[in-house]
């Protein structure tokens, strides 16, 4: 008995599967004297041999002794541990045994196998009791080393069957089965409330937006971004040296066909020809003064004033000092104070119907507690690039109640688009992906 609970102590602390082999045909010579032990196993052969490091597979021996194994465990009549001799193999089997094998084999089943003991003493009933109860011990260690999952699986599988067995003492709508089919239905056709997350902010409703009004070079800018602005307040400027210089040849040049056309009209009180040349040197005063007049309006322009009041949006200043712009580039944009909406973003895969008026909201990184509260205005027909490479779609909605976070502030947005049954829910992004895969 001491010997049976060391083994087990043994087994228990055994950390490879290699470790407890060796025990069950080794250490176990201290539990009952044997001249041999065979560690076979169902899906494998022989396992492991005492006092051999190594097997080899195609030796005779290992061949012999798989058949014998595979030969014992087809015979379920002779009980999980039995004596046998060689008159209880057939000729075939039994005519190497003398050869291999002493007299007397203890065959002991396994969950996993068979352990087969040789010796040329007869094995006691002591000794059966006692190999019976040290093999059930080695192969609860041996699952729980080797298969530490295969009890919860069996068990599981063996529940799922009794699950699906039909019950004849109950009527069909009874069974076990029904209603466990009733209740998974139940459950994927509970409505649940259909959205999908998106990168969003908030951006100005209706700005007013400041382009270039000609071609040239911006020289200064006399706000700042984020800046409160009144009506008429000087924004920035051109370089007005190109503009005036122009201006002043325009200038001399109109001065210049004036001069000429008085020179003209004197001499034509004597010279007749002169006259002809009168409505020509009218023109090009005209052509002159119209030239001046849309340089002065020019430099007029090269000043921008902010038409209303509001709140400068732009980037930094400084990167626009110095750099040509071509007419119609928007500069800045003037936003009126809480004139604010959200923009959202919607990816392509998550392209769920979104009416207007559906309720949205958006959690912002700054705040992320208190989510801004918006209703869809609308949702973009087309898709476009975004500046990460993804396509998305474009989607405003219209804050409900003001709120007095700044415009610019980023987050992620909830577009909730209606009720819809769990199944579809859950199922909605597999199916999209396997119809992505498949191309159905």
């Amino acid at each position: 008995m001491s010997a049976l609970l060391a083994l087990g102590q043994q087994a228990r602390a055994a950390t490879t599967a290699q470790e407890l082999a060796f025990l069950l045909v080794n250490v176990s010579h201290s539990l009952t004297p044997y001249r041999q032990a065979v560690l076979w196993l169902d899906d494998h052969g022989v396992h492991t041999l005492s006092g051999v490091v190594q097997i080899e597979a195609n030796a005779p021996y290992v061949q012999w002794v798989n058949q014998i194994c595979r030969h014992l465990s087809q015979q379920p009549e002779g009980g999980p541990l039995r004596v046998v001799r060689a008159a209880d193999l057939p000729d075939t089997l039994a005519a190497a045994w003398h050869e291999w094998w002493p007299t007397y084999a203890l065959w002991v089943r396994l969950p996993l196998g068979a352990v087969v003991l040789l010796r040329d003493d007869p094995w006691t009933a002591h000794e059966q009791w006692l190999w019976q109860d040290w093999a059930a011990t080695w192969a609860h260690a041996w699952h729980a080393l080797v298969h530490p999952r295969a009890t919860g699986w069996r068990r599981t599988g063996q529940r799922m069957r009794q699950l699906w067995q039909t019950q004849p003492d109950r009527h069909w709508w009874q069974q076990t089965r029904v209603r466990v089919i009733a209740g998974v239905i139940a459950v994927l056709l509970c409505p649940v409330q259909l959205s999908v997350l998106a990168p969003g902010e908030l951006v100005p409703s209706q700005p007013v937006v400041i382009r270039a009004p000609l071609e040239g070079v911006i020289d200064t800018f006399h706000v700042q971004p984020n800046q409160r602005v009144a009506a008429g307040t000087p924004l920035f400027g051109f370089d007005e040296a190109l503009i005036r210089s122009r201006l002043d040849v325009a200038t001399q040049a109109l001065s210049t066909a004036e001069t000429e056309y008085r020179q003209t009209s004197q001499q034509a009180l004597i010279d007749a020809r002169s006259k002809t040349q009168l409505a020509l040197l009218t023109g090009k005063i005209e052509e002159k003064r119209a030239e001046v007049e849309y340089l002065a309006e020019q430099l007029t322009r090269a000043r921008v004033l902010a038409p209303r009041e509001g709140v400068v949006l732009m980037d930094d200043p400084s990167e626009w000092i110095g750099r040509p712009v071509s007419v119609g580039e928007r500069i800045l944009r003037i936003a009126a104070p809480r004139d604010a909406e959200v923009e959202a973003w919607v990816p392509l895969a998550d392209a769920v119907p979104l009416p207007a008026g559906a309720p949205v909201k958006l959690y912002l990184h700054a705040n992320p507690l208190s989510p801004v509260q918006a209703t869809v205005r609308y949702m973009a027909h087309d898709a476009v690039a975004r500046p990460d490479g993804q396509y998305a779609y474009r989607v405003r909605a219209t804050l409900s109640v003001p709120t007095d976070h700044r415009v610019g502030l980023k987050g992620s947005a909830k577009l909730s688009a209606g009720w819809t049954p769990l199944g579809y829910w859950v199922l909605r992004r597999p199916l999209a992906a396997l119809r992505t895969t498949l191309g159905i």
